[in-house]
């Protein structure tokens, strides 16, 4: 028999925290921080298991739990890589060729969108909007944004976050 896996004291404290916000018979309405403060701690991403700890933590049907981890995209349901390069693919980034800041990354990283390096080092997504329409293309990487992007500025990125 395999043993279910729980929120952690940690991750429980972060969250009660959190839901002194609500009224005590609303515990749900913390869905969205509860995921974060256990996706971080188990290194940027949801398993099912742990989906299914928030859910019976916060007495909500497991459903719930993942129509919101399906729904939005900060939330990563398979590991990621240590760093997370997500380049916009909106209108005023695709009209100065982020295709083509896409096709570098892919090829220099030698991975798809959506795939991690072998090493682990680097995620590579496609996003909606990074609201940076003014210096596109754009890419966000933990929490700097890279303006402006070039293949050449790409590859001094990936330089700088390989050191």
């Amino acid at each position: 028999m395999t043993e279910s896996i729980t929120v952690s004291q940690a991750s429980r404290t972060a969250i009660d925290e959190w839901l002194k916000r609500y009224p005590a018979d609303q515990k749900r309405s913390g869905v969205l921080e509860a995921l974060k403060i256990v996706q971080a701690e188990n290194g940027g991403w949801l398993s099912e298991e742990l989906m299914n700890a928030v859910a019976d933590y916060l007495e909500m049907p497991r459903i719930a739990v993942y129509e919101v981890a399906t729904f939005y995209s900060f939330y990563n349901l398979k590991p990621i890589g240590k760093h997370v390069i997500d380049v916009c693919t909106n209108i005023s980034c695709m009209l100065r060729d982020s295709e083509k800041i896409i096709n570098h990354f892919k090829n220099r990283l030698n991975i798809s969108v959506g795939e991690t390096t072998p090493d682990g080092q680097f995620t590579l997504r496609e996003v909606e909007c990074l609201a940076a329409c003014a210096a596109a293309p754009v890419c966000l990487i933990g929490k700097k944004y890279y303006e402006n992007l070039t293949p050449e500025k790409c590859d001094a990125i990936l330089d700088e976050l390989k050191t």
